[in-house]
């Protein structure tokens, strides 16, 4: 399984328009940027699927020469996405995909259907391209064109904020990717409101996990603006309190969709990335991976 992660940053990207942290701040004197969270995999190279659809996937796809379209030709080896939230960081760059000949896009009940209404992606999409959207139950395996496997696992019920909350409760997912040919497992959960049996169990089955990196503290936003809410108020497990329960887990841990205001992307990344103990590692635009 080949894997290309496109963008490692949380909403907003790094920098953000509006912010002049210390991280947003030494990113736009170095003229440097961290895209919004999206991954692609791929099972034979030549069909690939995103993990989300971040508002920055123009930039990403031009930037990754194994997802352009053949030469001479419209057909490009993106074949689908896999929906892991309904944000609107995480389901915008949907919209930039309307030229697509054929798109799959997978996701739980709930993510469909506030795609539906609440933010009518989906209707506007159909418009443009032949789109087939495809519940997938939590714990069903689907298979994927290029050899691997994908299962949908429901770990968190925080919808978005412009979403009716109370159409469903099947609003994160974890997804787990296997090739069969190699026995590698790919987990990616990077918006996790908290941590369960079942989710820590996936983390140690697999060979590499994309865990939520959006903050190192619970209180990041305090220290670091002088105000706001907590991270898990925002329904993201802060990095200092996952460190424990993925100890010892066995396999490659990455920690992706960062914050602007998370000091694993800031001037001391090099020293905050110190206080991950060897136990992971902070992921970067344009980091590929094989397993």
């Amino acid at each position: 399984m080949r894997v290309r992660i496109l963008g490692t940053a949380a909403g907003g990207g790094v920098p953000q328009w509006n912010c002049a942290c210390p991280g947003c701040a030494s990113y736009r004197r170095a003229g440097a940027d961290r895209t919004q969270d999206t991954v692609a995999v791929s099972g034979d190279g030549r069909s690939w699927y995103l993990l989300n659809a971040s508002p920055d996937l123009r930039q990403q796809l031009l930037g990754s020469i194994d997802l352009a379209p053949d030469a001479g030709s419209r057909r490009t080896p993106l074949v689908g996405v896999m929906l892991s939230t309904a944000e609107i960081d995480h389901t915008l760059g949907l919209l930039m995909l309307r030229e697509a000949t054929r798109l799959e896009v997978m996701a739980s009940g709930t993510v469909l259907g506030a795609l539906q209404t609440s933010f009518p992606v989906r209707p506007m999409l159909d418009r443009y391209a032949d789109t087939r959207w495809h519940e997938v139950s939590a714990g069903t395996t689907v298979r994927l064109a290029g050899g691997l496997a994908a299962a949908r696992h429901t770990i968190g019920a925080k919808p978005p904020r412009y979403a009716d909350a109370t159409t469903g409760v099947e609003w994160v997912s974890a997804w787990e990717i296997t090739d069969p040919a190699t026995g590698g497992v790919l987990l990616y959960a990077t918006c996790v409101p908290q941590w369960s049996d079942d989710l820590a169990a996936l983390v140690g089955r697999s060979s590499c996990a994309i865990l939520d990196g959006t903050f190192l503290t619970d209180d990041e936003m305090l220290r670091t603006v002088g105000g706001g809410p907590t991270a898990t108020a925002m329904g993201h497990v802060p990095v200092s309190a996952s460190l424990p329960i993925i100890a010892g887990a066995g396999g490659r841990v990455l920690f992706s969709h960062l914050n602007n205001t998370n000091p694993l992307v800031g001037p001391d990344a090099e020293g905050a990335a110190g206080r991950l103990g060897g136990a992971a590692e902070a992921a970067h635009d344009g980091q590929q991976l094989q397993l």
